[in-house]
């Protein structure tokens, strides 16, 4: 029988070998009754965990002037439209950047020219930025970004996404999971019947299976 949100989780962290990194604590949902192929079916869902990732995630920033100067203080990286030329001109360095990177955030007057050099490599990764309108706050955007996580299931029944870390306590990480849940449980075309089961685990931990 599963364990509720919380049980899952105490388990989960007691019963993890002890490791001499940083685990993360992802969780395995596995997806019935849709089909996949069908792109309209597929899970892809940004979401703030309200516990936040306990990881640091990249975020990289693709803006100017005043927008650039405040980004600096809060993004892994700022880049100029001249940098965004020089990545559409080097596929591996725009590869690279892109796989290093959890998130993009770009000023919106930007978004056609990254669509132009940077689309073939974002878009199939699903890491297109987020639009920032000239009336958005770069650094509030930034910030809330650091505790999202992305959903997103593509043609597979089971896939990841990252709930926190093992030194986090128990009811933080139960905490992202329940959101994640409620999220999955509304836009699911049968809500709880499309969810065929959840598992917590640490990275090299067992899986305790999760009763929402």
């Amino acid at each position: 029988m599963a364990d509720t949100i919380v049980e899952a989780v105490s388990r989960a962290l007691e019963e993890a070998p002890a490791r001499n990194f940083r685990e993360t604590v992802d969780l395995a949902i596995n997806l019935r009754d849709l089909d996949l192929n069908d792109p309209a079916n597929r899970v892809d869902e940004s979401v703030v965990l309200p516990a936040g990732t306990g990881q640091d995630t990249q975020i990289v920033v693709f803006a100017s002037g005043e927008t650039a100067l405040r980004a600096e203080d809060v993004a892994d990286q700022v880049l100029s439209g001249d940098d965004l030329e020089d990545l559409g001109d080097d596929t591996d360095a725009a590869k690279d950047l892109a796989n290093e990177t959890d998130f993009f955030v770009a000023e919106a007057s930007m978004m056609q020219d990254i669509g132009r050099y940077l689309g073939t490599v974002l878009g199939p990764r699903g890491k297109m930025p987020t639009p920032l309108q000239p009336d958005d706050d770069v650094v509030e955007t930034v910030n809330r970004m650091k505790n999202t996580v992305q959903l997103r299931s593509r043609d597979r029944r089971t896939f990841h996404t990252r709930v926190g870390a093992e030194d986090m306590t128990a009811d933080e990480i139960a905490e992202n999971i329940d959101v994640i849940v409620r999220r999955l449980e509304a836009n699911l075309e049968k809500g709880p019947l499309n969810i065929d089961g959840i598992y917590v685990k640490t990275t090299m931990g067992p899986s305790v299976e999760v009763r929402a």
